[in-house]
């Protein structure tokens, strides 16, 4: 079904990973220190979107005077210690399987590198990716090309010969600002 492409490239949380649950009770924990919430319906229309660009979504909505940099900092601190013993691959992972040594792949996610690295390593999944480019690789995030085009860079592969892989509108606009084509996986 992929032939045709020279690359695939992967999100991570809610496409390869199901990690949105243990995301969510991560954001939980740390805004109740606050005194804040998090609307669900405002917290998926952000996916894809990095951490701090979240926080202070959140911030805004709450007309609270926090540092959004420090609050992602708090929620990533909380998530890596509940991840490992949460996070398990959702059925795309088969994809990733069956093309294996058949064409390079990666993982562009809105994630920091170091969940990201460990997460796929603690699945034994990071060997079938040859580029792993998280939220702390580019400067311009998803809906911003960037992500995707260094996953296409470090694959040695021509963006338009790639194909994303997205449960995130933020994700699938970047895949086409990138001149890729790309799969919704909410609809598979």
């Amino acid at each position: 079904m992929y032939e045709r492409y020279a690359g695939l490239i992967f999100d991570m949380d809610g496409t390869i990973l199901d990690t949105e649950p243990t995301h969510r009770q991560a954001w939980r924990e740390v805004l109740g220190r606050y005194d804040m919430r998090f609307d669900e319906q405002a917290m998926v229309a952000l996916n894809g979107a990095p951490t701090w660009r979240i926080a202070q979504a959140i911030i805004e909505q709450h007309h609270a005077s926090l540092d959004p940099y420090a609050l992602a900092r708090e929620k990533t601190d909380a998530v890596k210690t509940m991840l490992l013993d949460t996070v398990r691959p959702l059925p795309l992972i088969d994809v990733v399987k069956a093309w294996h040594g058949r064409r390079p792949m990666a993982v562009g996610t809105g994630s920091e590198s170091a969940i990201a690295e460990a997460l796929l390593t603690h699945l034994g999944l990071r060997h079938y990716f040859s580029a792993v480019v998280a939220a702390d690789h580019v400067k311009n995030h998803k809906p911003a090309p960037d992500t995707f085009l260094l996953c296409a860079s470090q694959m040695g592969v021509e963006p338009g010969r790639c194909v994303v892989f997205e449960d995130a509108d933020f994700g699938l606009q970047a895949a086409k600002s990138a001149g890729m084509d790309a799969v919704d996986v909410r609809l598979l």
